[in-house]
């Protein structure tokens, strides 16, 4: 069994990319989460710190286990869930933490296809309808991208949504967030889209 030890020098954001994407090859082959990664061992040696390698900005749907279709374990990933990855005040002092407190290198804003959230706000949009509670409210960072995706069409809308909503996010967290813009500029953080199919498990990236 290979135990666990934090890295001597700091990984860089193509690696841990690269990590990430080689998790989801070993996913779709079927592969099951390395025992290293989850066992005791593993636990002990995270007891008193983490050190991710990603900050992941994900949608609390069921379907999307970022640990499972990126094959990662214990300490890997600092994720951020809600429904629609949408990034509030919560969301980005998570990243922030993630980045500017663990040294995170990478940060991925993971969508998916038929996301619920993101289909409310295509319904908000198509058919003016109302959500009770606090649903309204947080869908509406979603709309400015539904009306985006319109106007490049109809067909397909939903999916145009869930890339859209994406990419806004990335590109507001890479030009408008002041903790991640000197990371970057150093070398020593990417920010990332991505889209996961339901269907067939793959990740798309936006790079």
């Amino acid at each position: 069994m290979t135990s666990f030890t934090p890295p001597s020098t700091p990984m860089t954001p193509d690696e841990a990319l690269a990590l990430l994407k080689d998790g989801n090859r070993h996913y779709l082959d079927g592969n099951p989460l390395r025992p290293h990664l989850t066992g005791a061992e593993r636990r002990a040696a995270l007891a008193h710190e983490q050190r991710p390698f990603c900050v992941l900005v994900g949608c609390s749907d069921s379907r999307v286990s970022p640990e499972l279709l990126f094959g990662r374990g214990l300490g890997e990933l600092f994720i951020v869930r809600n429904a629609g990855n949408v990034v509030d005040l919560a969301a980005m002092g998570s990243i922030e933490y993630g980045v500017a407190v663990l040294g995170a290198p990478l940060v991925v804003v993971l969508g998916h296809e038929r996301c619920g959230a993101v289909q409310a706000a295509v319904d908000v949009v198509e058919k003016d309808t109302t959500y009770p509670g606090s649903i309204g409210q947080m869908i509406e960072p979603i709309i400015p991208a539904v009306l985006r995706a319109r106007r490049d069409g109809e067909a397909d809308l939903l999916d145009r949504s869930v890339r859209h909503n994406v990419r806004r996010i990335v590109e507001r967290l890479r030009t408008t967030e002041q903790m991640l813009l000197e990371p970057q500029r150093d070398g020593r953080l990417k920010i990332v889209g991505a889209r996961y199919d339901l269907d067939d498990g793959n990740v798309e990236f936006f790079e």
